[in-house]
């Protein structure tokens, strides 16, 4: 099937990493695929970040996405669990960044709210509300909640970007003759 608009989501993780990818037409939306990237098998972090590279570019190359969301990392009391999932976010950044592909960037409670009306909703919640918005089978549902959390942040990017831009209002009178000298005699 062609699709006006392919929508990569990933959920960046240095263990297990999600990714989601949505084909939009008009405002019909489909999973073209979803899976996770498992890195526990590397022992050195750098491995890692060169896989989550090397996996996003394919998935890159295989897809061809027009956008790119990803979940922004969420802070923690760990700091250096935070850095190596900046790190993880931004080797999967990379690959996109690469292809010239834009990247818009969501914070967790977004996502949820997005998909389920609850910034709060859990995992399975999330990975609920999906499987009922795309009709898919229980039992293929993926393994890994992470996948699901990935579809979430594709889903999430398309509403976001789906919404009607409205052009923002003056601020003074002084910016307002600025931007409509037309309308001031």
């Amino acid at each position: 099937m062609d699709f006006k608009r392919i929508i990569i989501g990933i959920d960046p993780g240095t263990t297990v990493m999600g990714y989601g990818i949505i084909g939009i037409n008009g405002k019909e939306m489909s999973i073209i695929a979803m899976g996770a990237i498992q890195l526990n098998k590397f022992e050195s972090h750098y491995l890692r970040l060169k896989r989550i590279h090397e996996r996003i570019t394919g998935l890159v190359n295989q897809y061809l996405p027009d956008e790119f969301a990803i979940e922004a990392p969420f802070y923690g009391k760990n700091v250096q669990s935070m850095l190596k999932l900046g790190r993880a976010q931004g080797a999967a950044m990379a690959a996109a960044l690469a292809h010239d592909i834009p990247i818009a960037e969501y914070a967790p409670l977004k996502v949820k709210q997005s998909i389920t009306g609850n910034g709060g909703a859990s995992k399975e919640q999330v990975a609920e509300m999906l499987r009922r918005m795309f009709g898919v089978p229980k039992d293929k549902m993926p393994h890994f909640l992470d996948a699901t959390d990935a579809l979430a942040v594709a889903v999430c990017h398309y509403y976001e970007s789906s919404k009607p831009q409205t052009e923002k209002g003056c601020r003074s009178w002084k910016e307002f003759i600025a931007k409509n000298p037309d309308k001031v005699k």
